[in-house]
């Protein structure tokens, strides 16, 4: 019987191996060589599912913000409005080793990506990914306005664009200062600040 190769578990593990490379010597070590031999593999079975090293680099990224929408998508919905927005944002935030590592890889993309002159393959990336990002941001301050749960007199927009600063700056905060900004700490000060537009406080149970 003739084996069955997945090939969507390979590609995701080639690029899970970019990821290390990555984070342990930089976006410029991350070629088709270096990859191949974090995994393992020769450079000649890597490029049979990368033939270049934009294919490999989008598809990487491409992994990041797949789990990541995965896992908001898994979200539970039982609980108050505000509790459950806490669950959303806390599947955004580098709170664990998994999650740091998809923050870590998105810091690098970004500095590459702005390092390049010109629009580029590495700019269309980060641009889909802050997207994305600003999309939950709006639905989650959407979702407490429509359950008329913000406090009177704010700016839904404001707010809007307020969170999503919010969130990049803990996520930064916490890949920079790790042992300061813990995820006990960053969850206590994301719930402050969803408070903050309420007015009332949030159950902390996650």
């Amino acid at each position: 019987m003739p084996k069955i190769v997945d090939h969507a578990s390979r590609r995701e593990e080639i690029a899970e191996a970019l990821w290390r490379v990555v984070r342990r010597d930089g976006i410029r070590a991350a070629s088709v060589r270096t990859v191949a031999a974090e995994a393992g593999w020769s450079a000649g079975a890597v490029r049979y599912y990368f033939p270049d090293q934009d294919g490999l680099l989008s598809f990487a990224m491409d992994l990041v913000s797949r789990r990541v929408t995965a896992r908001v998508s898994a979200v539970s919905a039982k609980g108050s409005v505000p509790t459950i927005v806490l669950r959303y944002l806390d599947e955004v935030l580098p709170l664990d080793a998994e999650r740091r590592a998809e923050f870590e890889i998105w810091l690098a993309f970004m500095a590459q990506a702005q390092a390049e002159s010109g629009a580029g393959t590495l700019h269309a990336l980060v641009d889909r990914v802050h997207n994305e990002l600003r999309e939950l941001c709006t639905s989650l301050i959407n979702a407490l306005a429509e359950n008329e749960l913000l406090r009177d007199g704010l700016d839904v927009r404001r707010e809007i664009e307020r969170l999503h600063a919010v969130l990049d700056g803990l996520a930064l905060h916490a890949a920079i200062q790790p042992a300061h900004s813990t995820p006990t700490r960053i969850r206590q000060l994301m719930r402050h600040h969803i408070e903050s537009l309420l007015g009332v406080t949030v159950d902390p149970t996650p």
